[in-house]
């Protein structure tokens, strides 16, 4: 695979790395199928048929938003998460022998995650318009910005997780904590108390949260709100510590020894 960065045009063959990779991962399809599927089928069981007002829609399109966000970030973690088995191949160390730098590798991968997360995000949204769920147009077309947009954080997490451990376990870690992260998060069902305050904390609380705002405008289902502030302040640090990690992980996958 060294060939596909011959050119000396890092440009040329970040573009053909990128392409490949895009592919495989399209490709996998017991992987989509977990992506796509899984939150699809949950979307079905919570979300559908529940005509309850909830801010300016109701609870079927809370739900739908919720596990298209739950079904974006399992796909950017697992889709990113894949670069642990070009770890263990020694494919990082090839890239030392490139021009392209850790930081075109994590955007890069970032992308390719997005792309893929467009697939669960589409199919949901397009479920929900079929069975019921409400919401003016700018709550469908902000929430899926938000959802699509802000699952990058997500990317660079999966990429950060499996190159600090670079084990094959790691993208089942990865994906495994997402699950955790989601309860935390508020993502799977309505928290209060103690837990509630230690959610606001954690990765997924403020991604789901923030997707949910233009249908809730920060209203929770047990009536505490969170400002845009705070949500948006949960993403960006999030965010930083994810990319500081992730950069970290790639600079070791590209030592020699």
């Amino acid at each position: 695979m060294s060939a596909i960065l011959a050119p000396t045009r890092t440009g040329n063959g970040l573009v053909r790395y990128a392409r490949l990779d895009l592919r495989r991962q399209l490709r996998d399809r017991l992987g989509m199928f977990f992506t796509v599927g899984l939150p699809a089928f949950m979307y079905l069981v919570f979300g559908l048929g529940s005509d309850d007002a909830v801010g300016s829609g109701n609870v079927s399109a809370y739900v739908m938003i919720s596990m298209a966000a739950y079904g974006a970030v399992s796909a950017t973690t697992s889709t990113a998460g894949s670069a642990v088995t070009e770890l263990v191949m020694g494919w990082g160390r090839q890239l030392s022998l490139t021009p392209i730098r850790p930081l075109q590798v994590v955007v890069m991968k970032a992308g390719i995650a997005m792309t893929v997360a467009t697939v669960p995000i589409t199919l949901i949204y397009g479920i929900g318009a079929a069975t019921g769920a409400r919401g003016d147009l700018g709550d469908w077309l902000g929430s899926a910005a938000i959802v699509w947009v802000c699952s990058s954080m997500f990317a660079i997490y999966g990429l950060a997780i499996t190159t600090l451990f670079r084990t094959q376990s790691a993208i089942g870690v990865a994906s495994g904590s997402i699950v955790v992260m989601a309860f935390l998060g508020n993502v799977f069902s309505p928290m209060s108390g103690l837990l509630l305050d230690i959610g606001r904390f954690t990765p997924l609380y403020g991604y789901a949260a923030l997707a949910r705002y233009p249908l809730t405008d920060g209203w929770l289902p047990t009536g505490d709100h969170d400002p845009l502030w705070m949500l948006i302040a949960n993403v960006i640090t999030w965010t930083i510590i994810f990319a500081a990690l992730a950069m970290w992980g790639v600079r070791r996958g590209r030592e020699r020894v």
